[in-house]
């Protein structure tokens, strides 16, 4: 019988530190739910110490969310335990995960400590959020450059001061499949007290391994796999949730192991955290890529329709992947669509549904088929729309040959009509630089991409533009803005407007005194 293995999903702390990946209250709720009925066992909420939109986060997904262990980030100090609780309390299932490093390169550069110093902070922070939670989880950060000796003697004192779960990070993403299997391999036969905690592991990407390092642990007896939606995190991001599942299920009589994830659920989680972050997935990316289980060649195409497994070693019905399209057009009733929503895994709030509703009824006037992109399109612009600060009103534009593009553009700018006519290169880059002028920004326009969503010339468009700005403490931070509509010119102007107002949001925070902290 195979053992089963506990997922541990970080993709709303860890995925949330992608660059301009942030994401509100209501969107990571909103994947908390979605995370709860793939039956993932322990959500990584936030951290609680790091920012009150966190504290937050965590407090709602803890009392909102049933069903997995919800679980709060805290560093080995002891203001940091305490919010960790303070944001836990009053849930059913909650976990503090507390970490300090324990590699020299860290201590001694970052942290400033001795080795001694470091194991002392350590046990008396378990100790501490052993005080107020049972299950208390410890990370050694940078465990794959410590010295393995010194790593032994940390895991076996936290499990001693009450850890239940000893996670083991590759924090840079260093390691590789052997020499982690032989690590996890030392720590079961060096650590006497061991067989008190479960050993988990949390790999990072920046060499290409960590799905790879994830499975190798796991094969060397690691009962927890910390993983994320699409393998978004820092840098390159992390071990993708989707894929260790899934080579799990599809080799289980190779690495005897399972998990107890619900798979056909895992598509649409994949699509929800790419909309709601705006992080696209490539088109071959494994598992929930666009082309995962697709086939051109004409031989693959003869096999399949021979006998499906010549060529597919497992069936896209397995992870939700199959094409469902809804039609919907003008006639259609609020019950239908968030009907669909739901099934495609959102659930909006009445004011976000109601918004989206009606720009839907205007979308049906142009289109005559609407299908599932255009609906995720809708409403994970609306869920992401901060406060709305600069709200456009209309927009004009003219150009053509032998005129030179123009934009008359008219917003609110908190609660002020403004209206102002600029030119430009082109129309958008009239429209954009018109409401540079209009908003007084500092910021940079980084990237621009448009895409459309589906085929024809009354396809909605999607625009994703990427802006850099300074805040009030000085440094330069970057956000995603995105918009959608069959009129790219109008979605451009939204797209950039969302980034404005994130950047808006963002600079009232800082000035508010939230903290920037770095993590594992």
């Amino acid at each position: 019988m195979s053992r089963q293995v506990k997922v541990f999903d970080t993709t709303l702390r860890d995925g949330e530190q992608s660059p301009g990946a942030t994401m509100n209250i209501a969107e990571k709720l909103s994947i908390a739910k979605q995370l709860a009925t793939m039956n993932v066992d322990i959500i990584e909420a936030g951290f609680a110490f790091s920012s009150s939109g966190d504290f937050e986060a965590i407090q709602t997904i803890a009392q909102e969310v049933e069903g997995p262990t919800i679980c709060s980030l805290a560093r080995a100090l002891p203001g940091d335990i305490d919010s960790a609780w303070a944001a836990l309390k009053g849930g059913q299932n909650i976990r503090i995960h507390t970490f300090i490093s324990t590699s020299d390169i860290h201590l001694k550069h970052q942290f400033r400590l001795t080795r001694d110093e470091a194991l002392k902070r350590a046990v008396e922070m378990v100790e501490k959020a052993k005080a107020y939670v049972e299950d208390v989880e410890f990370s050694p950060m940078d465990a794959t450059r410590s010295e393995e000796n010194y790593l032994c003697e940390v895991l076996e004192a936290v499990i001693a001061a009450g850890a239940r779960t000893v996670n083991i990070p590759d924090t840079v993403g260093y390691t590789t499949p052997q020499e982690f299997g032989l690590l996890i391999q030392t720590i079961r036969k060096q650590v006497s007290n061991i067989d008190q905690a479960v050993i988990s592991v949390h790999c990072h990407n920046d060499l290409g391994l960590a799905v790879a390092n994830s499975l190798s642990a796991i094969s060397a007896g690691a009962g927890q796999v910390e993983c994320t939606i699409n393998g978004i995190g820092e840098r390159a991001g992390n071990a993708a949730l989707e894929e260790v599942v899934m080579a799990l299920r599809t080799r289980k009589s190779f690495f005897n192991a399972d998990t107890a994830i619900v798979s056909e659920e895992i598509t649409k989680a994949s699509r929800l955290v790419s909309n709601i972050t705006g992080m696209q997935v490539q088109p071959n990316k494994a598992i929930v890529g666009q082309n995962a289980f697709a086939h051109e060649s004409g031989i693959h195409q003869d096999g399949l329709l021979k006998e499906k497994q010549t060529y597919e070693i497992m069936r896209p019905e397995s992870v939700g992947a199959g094409k469902t399209s809804i039609v919907l057009g003008k006639h259609s009733g609020r019950h239908a669509f968030k009907s669909r929503l739901e099934a495609l895994g959102y659930r909006p709030n009445d004011e976000d549904l109601n918004k989206a509703f009606e720009r839907l009824k205007k979308m049906a006037e142009h289109k005559r088929e609407i299908f599932d992109e255009d609906l995720e399109a809708l409403i994970s612009e609306e869920m992401s729309r901060p406060l709305e600060h600069y709200k456009l009103v209309s927009i004009h534009t003219e150009s053509g040959s032998g005129h030179k593009p123009t934009a008359a553009v008219e917003l609110e700018i908190g609660g002020l009509a403004v209206k102002k006519i600029g030119h430009g290169d082109g129309v958008v880059d009239a429209a954009y630089k018109t409401i540079k002028l209009m908003t007084e920004t500092l910021s940079r326009l980084k990237d621009y991409v448009v895409k459309g969503i589906t085929g024809g010339t009354d396809a909605m468009g999607e625009v994703r533009v990427t802006l850099e700005g300074p805040m009030p403490n000085g440094e330069d931070i970057r956000v995603i803005g995105h918009g959608a509509d069959t009129d790219i010119i109008v979605a451009s102007v939204h797209a950039y407007l969302n980034a404005l107002n994130k950047l808006h949001a963002a600079a009232l925070r800082k000035e508010g005194g939230e903290k920037k902290i770095g993590l594992i």
